[in-house]
């Protein structure tokens, strides 16, 4: 355990987020005055860091050593932005917030002796600027020394984010570049055969929840009829169902979903339809056939990993031979567009585990491959079971991010999105690679946020993107029960947005 003791408000996330991933065995708390004496007796142990913010720079004490920033003196060595990307670290009109995290940075690399491959970016989608700033023209090679200068990103994670970028713009201007008249439709299944370990998302039981399925799709019926009649004279570009595990669904309640949807909606226009079938225990062939018999073009099967103790460690119910054999019956439907998960960094996994997963998921040969980098949600049991019972440290490294890339370019698959979250494993992030043709639209969609998303089921969020880049959400609520007895509330709540 590390606990920060931080003398202000509102830097809590950027300090929480630097220091765990500088010292990423350790759990991270940090204790501003608002919550010091309430957490104090409860977390236990002494102080290793302190952090003194002042008005004119700080004061950081790391294990008793001490490093002084003075703003006045730092504030001068700060790159500055290129192509007038907006500083999203502002505080009162300054660049205090930013300055104080390069500042961070700079003294736990000093203490530490690491190199982090994001740099001191946090809360932000990386390739996000890179998008911004080809937008306006800025030359590859400056957005690259941009990353490097005013983020400490390595050379490698900013040519990665402007090489994404740069095909996320291709991919998008068919799309966006069409005004405001399309949109992308998401339909959220909530039930799982079981709950991974890692977890967090909106995700029930199946077996408890058998008898609301029915009136759970009479509900996102209902909201398909609301969107359809209300977004009639605009254009549906991606269709994406996922979940939760869609195919937890029978073959008899997916052909319901799909025809009411494909009786609603035109399809006329649509350049993705997508449903995970992640879980390999939830796949049969006449689920698959219903699938593919309504259009569905594009489908995940996720592994996670190939190796057998793992999967029995996070809750995964299939067997690894499941499946191989869930992926060979997709082929033999007739899928050509099928993606897989992985996820590096799960427990007691090293470079030689990953090694193996690759290996056969690259005999397998799927046509994207999306692969994730652990991050330890707090909703998630896998958070719950180390604070109760501790497990071994979580292991990933730029060798197994290495492994990952190598085996999706064996595969002739290349990086076209790139998202990072809170607490992932060596401060990596999660890649999608994809081949030639085979680029997840939906993907990029949301996490470019350049389209507005019209979201339905438990826990869903639908994201309204004006012509400005203002961006209005709206939440469904994630319970099962309340979101079918409130329906009209959720409807009401689209209307209001949309």
């Amino acid at each position: 355990m590390l606990v920060v003791e931080l003398n202000r408000a509102n830097f809590e996330y950027d300090v929480n987020s630097i220091v765990r991933s500088f010292y990423p065995e350790e759990q991270v708390y940090v204790l501003t005055p608002e919550c010091r004496e309430e957490k104090w007796e409860e977390l236990g142990g002494s102080v290793r860091i302190k952090v003194q913010l002042r008005e004119d720079g700080a004061l950081l004490s790391v294990d008793g050593k001490e490093h002084r920033w003075d703003w006045r003196e730092d504030g001068a060595d700060i790159p500055e932005s290129v192509g007038g990307v907006a500083d999203e670290e502002k505080v009162d009109g300054k660049t205090y917030k930013y300055a104080f995290k390069c500042f961070l940075y700079r003294a736990l690399r000093q203490e530490t002796g690491k190199e982090l491959p994001w740099g001191n970016l946090t809360g932000i989608r990386p390739t996000k600027i890179a998008y911004q700033l080809l937008e306006q023209g800025v030359g590859e090679q400056e957005i690259i020394d941009h990353y490097m200068q005013r983020y400490y990103v390595s050379q490698e994670k900013a040519k990665l984010s402007v090489d994404i970028a740069r095909r996320e713009r291709k991919l998008l201007s068919g799309l966006c570049g069409q005004g405001a008249a399309g949109y992308s439709l998401y339909i959220g299944i909530p039930f799982c055969p079981s709950t991974c370990l890692y977890c967090s998302f909106t995700s029930f039981p199946i077996g408890i929840y058998r008898k609301e399925v029915e009136r759970y799709i009479d509900c996102l019926i209902k909201e398909m009829e609301f969107v359809s009649g209300h977004y009639r004279d605009r254009r549906l570009d991606c269709v994406y169902i996922g979940g939760g595990t869609p195919t937890t669904l029978e073959a008899g309640q997916l052909e319901r979903l799909l025809a009411r949807l494909k009786a609603l909606f035109d399809f006329t226009n649509v350049r993705e339809f997508t449903v995970e079938a992640g879980r390999a225990d939830s796949i049969t062939e006449e689920k698959l056939r219903v699938l593919h018999d309504f259009g569905v073009d594009r489908i995940s099967v996720n592994p996670q990993t190939m190796k057998q103790e793992t999967l029995d460690i996070i809750g995964r119910k299939a067997t690894v031979e499941q499946v191989e054999a869930a992926y060979e019956l997709a082929r033999r439907v007739g899928f050509d567009n099928i993606n897989m998960d992985l996820i590096l960094g799960l427990p007691g996994e090293l470079e030689a585990d990953v090694q193996r997963t690759i290996d056969r998921v690259v005999e397998l040969a799927p046509d994207s491959l999306t692969v994730h980098s652990l991050a330890i949600k707090r909703a998630s049991m896998l958070n719950r079971w180390i604070q109760e019972n501790g497990m071994p440290v979580l292991h990933n490294t730029d060798e197994t991010m290495q492994i990952a890339a190598e085996g999706a370019k064996n595969l002739g698959l290349a990086p076209y999105y790139l998202y990072r979250q809170k607490n992932m494993s060596g401060n990596f992030e999660n890649v999608g690679y994809a081949k030639e043709g085979k680029f997840g639209l939906y993907n990029i969609l949301i996490m470019e946020e350049v389209q507005t998303i019209v979201a339905l089921g438990a826990g869903a969020i639908t994201k309204r993107v004006y012509p400005d880049g203002l961006i209005e959400r709206c939440e469904n609520v994630k319970d099962v029960s309340q979101y079918i007895e409130r329906i009209g509330e959720m409807i009401e709540r689209k209307h209001t947005l949309l």
